[in-house]
């Protein structure tokens, strides 16, 4: 089954993708009171979340489990990458008062684990990261047993942003590789594929004990052997947690889908980066970077 599985992966479409999404990507519309109560906070306090500027599908039942993605530096990004649903342009102000209000935030929530992200800041001479910086240390201050995963932007892979980030010591540093070296320049124009390797090198330099994690997006035309030769670039430079997810058009102006990717190959792809030694490999057709974030942070023994 696997060998057969391996042969068929990751092949261009040839034939038309079915006019509906297949049944496991349905999922239940959100609106418990869980749901409803942290709209309302986001609202109230100011913030963004990623999880629904990025019209994220798993929204209802992270949301309901207390668990929310916050994005930080505005809702607006420098960069125009094909696949991605948050708005381009140019970015509001600099926000100095934000981390607080985060911080405010998963306190009044209880989190046992918080994400911060944000959009790319390539106008900010540091491109953000002292705002990352304060974001941990605000957290930790205001609710001590919280651990912080960090998804980053690359910072143009400047050295001394990725430290700034890694010395306010969050729990697990996340970067998103993506896509495949091959679909860089088409689906992700302002990043480049070294880069990425290079800043979890250095990630692993600068703070040898913090949890590295990256995401990969599937179904804008990779195949299968590139996905795979991706996935041992990463172990080669020690990233230990991986999520994959079926990538989704945000609309006809974005890249086209290429296939949707089974639950019995995401089961696959699992199977193979658990052999090549990540510490957690979280592999599925909802999967995003944050999804089931708990439980990848005690994987990662953190």
């Amino acid at each position: 089954m696997a060998e057969q599985l391996y042969q068929i992966m990751g092949r261009h479409r040839r034939d038309p993708l079915p006019e509906r999404k297949p049944s496991w990507l349905k999922v239940k519309a959100p609106g418990g009171p869980t749901y409803l109560r942290l709209t309302q906070m986001m609202k109230e306090l100011n913030l963004h979340t990623v999880c629904q500027e990025a019209h994220c599908p798993n929204i209802g039942e992270c949301w309901e489990h207390g668990t929310a993605t916050f994005m930080i530096l505005g809702d607006v990004c420098t960069r125009n990458c094909a696949y991605c649903a948050v708005s381009h342009g140019r970015p509001p102000a600099y926000d100095i008062e934000e981390p607080a209000r985060v911080g405010e935030a998963v306190a009044k929530l209880g989190l046992q684990h918080a994400v911060i992200t944000s959009v790319d800041r390539d106008d900010l001479p540091d491109f953000g990261a002292y705002i990352f910086a304060e974001t941990i240390r605000q957290i930790h201050q205001r609710l001590p047993g919280c651990s912080v995963e960090v998804l980053v932007p690359d910072f143009q892979g400047n050295e001394n942003s990725i430290r700034a980030v890694l010395e306010a010591r969050p729990e697990i540093y996340n970067h998103n590789t993506e896509t495949v070296p091959r679909l860089y320049k088409k689906a992700r124009p302002g990043g480049k594929y070294h880069r990425v390797m290079e800043i979890f090198r250095l990630a692993k330099r600068i703070a040898p004990d913090i949890p590295t994690k990256t995401g990969i997006i599937l179904g804008m035309g990779e195949t299968n052997e590139e996905v795979v030769e991706v996935m041992r670039d990463l172990r080669a430079v020690d990233v230990d947690i991986l999520t994959l997810g079926q990538y989704l058009r945000p609309s006809d102006g974005h890249i086209a889908l290429d296939r949707f990717v089974t639950p019995d190959e995401f089961r696959w792809f699992r199977e193979v980066g658990m052999d090549m030694g990540f510490k957690h490999v979280e592999s599925g057709p909802l999967v995003r970077s944050s999804y089931h974030a708990w439980e990848q942070v005690q994987a990662a023994g953190v």
